[in-house]
């Protein structure tokens, strides 16, 4: 079972001036310990449903392009990035800068966003769920096509490119994977099975992640999509592993079972590159024997 972690909170002791040194420790520790991915979210503001909009937020691929530079094994990412926050052209250029910098690091995290307050805040367009969802598939299109040996343009409903040139290349080949955020059944899970390489899934309950799982295989199904092509990952809603490791793995080796992967971890404490450390001590240890 493979493990990753989640910085998400910049509410800090001491900050601004703790934020890089905290997010550094910590993203230095995972890699220490062998984690698999070390992640942030993609917002403009603090997400309220956790603090409040007034709470401190960084850009997402300015602080993994700061990480690239500190690590050098743990895969990079926003999970997820809203597709109305960048244009999916440039989103591509991005995404391709930090693998290239990261040496071969990079995932592409990519949802139809949900964060209405941020966007009107700072005036970029939010439109309805459909046309986000139309937008989504359009942008992992103009991803792919943008990592492929066509520089022609892209002629989509809401996206028009005249070239698609993307240099120097990423350094993972075909591309960078692709992670579509969300466990919608019938678009997100679609999506995935259609264009991503690792879906990740929020949940604490095997049986609605068993049936989530299964409606994805319904859909590689429908696609022609090797079920077994994706990476199962789940972002973790059960019992800290660190304060209550034996129930933690209990749940654990149950995801581990229906198929999952990877779990994925957020590092809500002030102390975070302990609360890594210390997971490293008393978990890591037991999750390689899961699987």
């Amino acid at each position: 079972m493979r493990f990753g972690f989640h910085f998400l909170d910049f509410t800090l002791p001491g900050e601004p001036a703790s934020i890089a040194p905290t997010i550094a420790a910590t993203a230095r520790t995972a890699d220490e310990i062998g984690a698999s991915w070390f992640t942030v979210m993609d917002h403009y503001f603090q997400m309220e449903r956790f603090r409040t909009a007034q709470d401190p937020m960084l850009e997402a691929y300015t602080t993994l392009g700061y990480v690239a530079g500190i690590t050098s094994n743990v895969k990079l990412g926003a999970v997820v990035t809203g597709v109305t926050y960048r244009h999916p052209g440039l989103l591509a250029k991005i995404a391709t800068t930090l693998d290239v910098l990261s040496e071969g690091r990079a995932f592409l995290g990519l949802g139809a966003a949900w964060y209405e307050r941020e966007h009107l805040a700072l005036g970029v367009p939010f439109p309805p769920l459909k046309e986000r969802f139309e937008r989504l598939e359009e942008a992992l299109q103009i991803a792919l096509q943008m990592w492929s040996d066509d520089d022609g343009p892209f002629e989509g409903t809401h996206y028009r490119l005249a070239e698609t040139i993307n240099r120097p290349r990423p350094i993972q080949q075909p591309h960078p994977p692709i992670v579509i955020g969300g466990s919608g059944e019938r678009k997100t899970l679609r999506l995935v099975a259609q264009y991503g390489d690792a879906t990740n899934i929020i949940g604490a309950d095997p049986d609605e992640v068993a049936h989530k799982l299964d409606v994805l295989r319904e859909h590689c199904d429908a696609v022609g999509r090797d079920y077994d092509s994706i990476e199962k990952t789940l972002q973790w809603a059960g019992p800290d592993p660190v304060d209550d490791t034996e129930a933690f793995l209990a749940l654990a080796q149950r995801f581990a079972d229906l198929g999952i992967e990877h779990l994925h971890f957020r590092t809500a404490t002030d102390d975070k590159a302990g609360y890594v450390a210390r997971f490293g001590e008393v978990v890591v240890p037991r999750l390689a024997e899961l699987g």
